[in-house]
């Protein structure tokens, strides 16, 4: 009997903290993400989550292009993790006020986890190196910072239709399901949310072979791991045990699903101001 799979697409648990910093343990890479401009944290936000001090936004500006130089081949572009350790789960980094205990790992590497020293930095480039850390600890953890006008800032049209033309266009149409989307959701993150996103909404179809092999083509009125309810375009219904039946479920999203493993961040925010100019 088939289902439709859910979309595998979730928010990334919170703060997991793990053991381990500049070191190997296991689980540590995430999928790196297009970091937004954030809002300056309020007092009471950063108390509420235990975050401690807010980091020196200045500092983590400056050491921004030093970590990508020194670290991001293994920590990854945003310290999430690549052949190295993810640094926002890390415990050290969480213990570290300003750099002193970052600091003696940047120096001193640690040989027994891969890691080489780094003598070439000095103490105020490794203040701003820990100083980045932290503000990703903080981005990951207090996501009320964001703001909708912070999530997409690029985008360009030309090349948005061009994606959808060799990408979407077997299934729908600018004049026909898409006529005046721009219209329907005229702020980007609602139509970037309804691309990577989409929901399967309105009544399901579906192909009922009965145990007697009796194929019966209607749509669901009801369908659990118990029972299933099929009204056929006739108007009749019928129930049966499901697992006495075979239920085929044709995937409306099969094709946003094949494209998931292919969009890029430029592909996401090209195609979304595309259909923003579809008014």
């Amino acid at each position: 009997m088939s289902r439709v799979p859910a979309i595998l697409l979730s928010a990334a648990s919170l703060l997991c903290f793990t053991t381990g910093f500049f070191g190997v343990h296991a689980s540590s890479q995430e999928p790196e993400a297009q970091q937004a401009p954030r809002k300056a944290p309020t007092r009471n936000s950063h108390d509420f989550l235990g975050l401690g001090r807010v980091p020196d936004a200045e500092a983590a500006k400056r050491g921004e292009p030093l970590f990508q130089q020194n670290c991001a081949a293994c920590h990854g572009a945003n310290a999430r993790g690549a052949q190295g350790p993810n640094l926002v789960r890390s415990v050290l980094v969480l213990h570290d006020e300003k750099g002193e205990e970052i600091g003696q790992v940047i120096k001193n590497g640690r040989p027994q986890g891969g890691m080489p020293p780094f003598p070439n930095l000095n103490d105020a480039q490794i203040y701003d190196i820990a100083e980045f850390i932290h503000q990703q600890v903080e981005l990951a953890a207090n996501r009320g910072l964001y703001t909708h006008s912070d999530t997409m800032t690029s985008g360009d049209v030309a090349k948005g239709k061009a994606f959808f033309a060799a990408n979407c266009a077997t299934c729908h149409s600018v004049t026909g399901d898409l006529e005046k989307i721009g219209a329907k959701y005229p702020q980007p993150p609602a139509m970037l949310a309804r691309i990577a996103w989409p929901a399967d909404r309105g009544p399901r179809k579906a192909t009922v072979t009965t145990p007697e092999g009796k194929r019966l083509v209607g749509t669901l009125v009801h369908y659990d791991d118990f029972e299933t309810t099929l009204r056929t375009e006739d108007g009749n219904s019928s129930t049966w045990q499901t697992d006495a039946i075979k239920v085929e479920i044709p995937d409306k999203l099969a094709g946003h699903r094949a494209l998931l493993p292919k969009y890029t961040d430029d592909d996401l925010h090209n195609i979304t101001r595309y259909l923003l100019t579809l008014k």
